[in-house]
This record gives C-alpha cells, structure tokens and sequence, in this order.
C-alpha cells in the first residue's frame, strides 16, 4: 500500500521557525515550563509558522495504527451551506452522506470559514482542515490559490467538479459537459436547425468552458453558431437579437435565462418551440418556478457526491493508482421545446 500523503508536523513547524520541537509544544499548549522563558519574537516566528503552513494540533494525537480518524470533512465556497432540498448542492451532499455512511465515515461541516468577497476562503487563521483526514470541495468556482497550496501541503482532498490543474493535477469527480452539449447539439442539427445560438453566463469557470467545448465541437457544420452572453435580466434584447439573427435554436447554459426568454417569447405572442427552440445546459442552481419541460440534461449531482467519497478514500489511504479524474455522463431530457424548424420561414 502506498504511503498516505504526509501531514505537517510539530518537527516541521520546528524547522521553519529555527527553533525546538519542544518549544513548538509550549507555544501550541500556551505555556512555558518554570525553567524555559520563551522570547516573543520566538513566540512570534513560531505563531508565523503555524499560520503559513495551515498546520492544526491533532484532536486525537495518538491515533490508532491506521493513522485515521474517520473523519471526512466538506467545505463549499458558497456564501452559506446549502441545506435546502431544492438548493442545487443538496443532491451533492445526499451523495456525499450516503457513501460516507456505508463505508463508516463520519462528516465535518467546514462552515466557520470567514466569507472574503462573497466566497469562503479555506485557509484563515483558525482553519479545522486537520481535524479530518481529508476534504471534498464543493462550489462552482474554487480558488486556484487554495487548490495549489492544497497540492504544495499535500492535504487529501477531491474537487466535485472538473478542476484546471493548480501546481499539479487535480483529483476531482465531475460531469460530462462537453459530451452532453455535442449530443444536444447534434440533436437539434438532426432536427433540421441549421442557426444555432450558445447562451453563456460569462463566467470562467471549468464547467462553463466544457460546456462551450462541447457547443464548437458540434456545431462546426451549422450555418451559423453564436455565443453571447446572456441573463434572466435581459431575456427581451437577446430575444430581439435572436429572432433578427434567424436563430432557429438557443442552447441557454443558465436555467433562469431559460425560463426568461421562453416568457418573453409568449408574451410577443410566439411559441416555443414552433417560433424558437430553447436548449437547457444544466440543472436549476436556484429555484425557477415553471411548468415548461426543457430539453436538456440532468447533471448526475447524488452520484457525483458518492464517487467523490470513493475517491478521497484512496486518496488518503493511498490506494488511488494516481490522480483520480472521473467525468460522468449527463442523462438527456427530451422535453418539450426542441422542435423542427419550419424550412420556409426566414426571419433574417
């Protein structure tokens, strides 16, 4: 069996701030012994050491052989943890506890993070990381900084989601994007679209840029493959333009805009799909009230939660053959609102 990646230690705090482990203890403990006097500046550079490298005393110091404590932590970059059924990280974390309860784990919440620009930020001063043997990531967009610091540590960890490399490779479990989207992009050329419009949100993120991979791929043959930027807010002017371009079908990476661009279609007195077809890349990340059946795909989130337990397992016990990278594939939903495109209508 592999060795299991190695933690920071008293000894190594010791040698970055040039001073005994013994000293380390004291500070750690907030003491002195009646024969030692510790400097402040000692103490400081110590305090300094302890902080740059996120080390945290062992709750359970004398572990059992396995060197484990069994305990699986979870930390998301969202604002506040998702605990509503509907809230789109919920099936995440349904899966998470499922395969942690199987495999006999217990789960820590990292919820006391501090909140810096809108996002929590994993190393702080006060950071429980060390109280679990391992942690998986949630949230849309993480922080290379954390994730490169994470691999420089050494710290087991698994990205739930496709993750750019961060001074190294990253272990992760995602989706299937740029699969899902070709298949859906293919489908609607099969249906006899030939003006394809790709709806982004503009952001940058993994899952983002795997999802426009997977439009370019496809739609190489079509007469005409936009993509513009787009939001609920402004559903009727990108509306305007789709209809001015002759778009025939609009693949909407933004559940919400989805939904607000098929509104403002019936409010021109327009049908989906008769008028303009409308593609869903992705499952609702806040609740969208609506009786419209989307074509698109559903993100297999549950079992993206169970396989990202699985793999952090072997990441701390060292069985994982490597960096694990897992993309699952997306479920298709046919829907209702991908129709065919009448051939003698030109809106151009």
């Amino acid at each position: 069996m592999a060795t299991p990646p190695r933690r920071v230690t008293q000894r190594d705090i010791a040698r970055l701030a040039g001073v005994s482990q013994a000293t380390v203890s004291l500070v750690l403990n907030n003491r002195a012994d009646a024969e030692v006097r510790i400097a402040a500046e000692t103490r400081d550079r110590v305090l300094r050491a302890i902080a740059e490298t996120g080390y945290a005393a062992d709750p359970v110091a004398r572990r059992l052989a396995a060197r484990f404590n069994r305990i699986i932590g979870v930390f998301t970059y969202e604002p506040a943890f998702p605990s509503g059924s509907r809230d789109f990280f919920h099936p995440f974390l349904l899966g998470i506890e499922e395969y942690a309860e199987r495999v006999g784990c217990d789960l820590l919440l990292f919820t006391s993070a501090p909140v810096v620009e809108g996002r929590r930020r994993i190393f702080h001063q006060d950071n429980r990381l060390r109280l679990a043997d391992g942690c998986i990531l949630l949230g849309r967009e993480i922080d290379g900084a954390e994730l490169l610091r994470l691999n420089r540590d050494g710290y087991p960890y698994v990205a739930v989601g496709r993750r750019d490399d961060a001074g190294g490779p990253v272990p992760y479990v995602g989706a299937d994007y740029a699969t899902a989207v070709s298949r859906l992009v293919e489908l609607a050329l099969l249906r006899g679209h030939r003006r394809l419009a790709y709806l982004s949100m503009g952001g940058t993120a993994e899952s983002s840029e795997d999802r426009r991979r997977g439009f370019d791929a496809a739609a190489s043959t079509a007469e005409s493959a936009r993509q513009l930027t787009a939001t609920a807010g402004d559903a009727e002017t990108v509306l305007d333009d789709l209809l001015a371009d002759g778009t025939t079908v609009a693949l909407v990476e933004d559940f919400a805009t989805a939904v607000a661009i098929e509104s403002a279609t019936r409010r021109r007195g327009l049908t989906v799909p008769d008028d303009l077809s409308i593609i869903t890349l992705g499952d609702p990340t806040v609740p969208v009230p609506t009786d419209i059946a989307f074509t698109g795909f559903h993100i297999p989130r549950e079992e993206m939660g169970r396989q990202a337990v699985e793999v952090l397992r072997g990441v701390i016990d060292g069985s994982a053959a490597g960096v694990q990278q897992r993309l699952l594939p997306c479920e298709l939903v046919e829907g209702d609102t991908l129709g065919t495109p009448d051939p003698a209508a030109d809106r151009r």
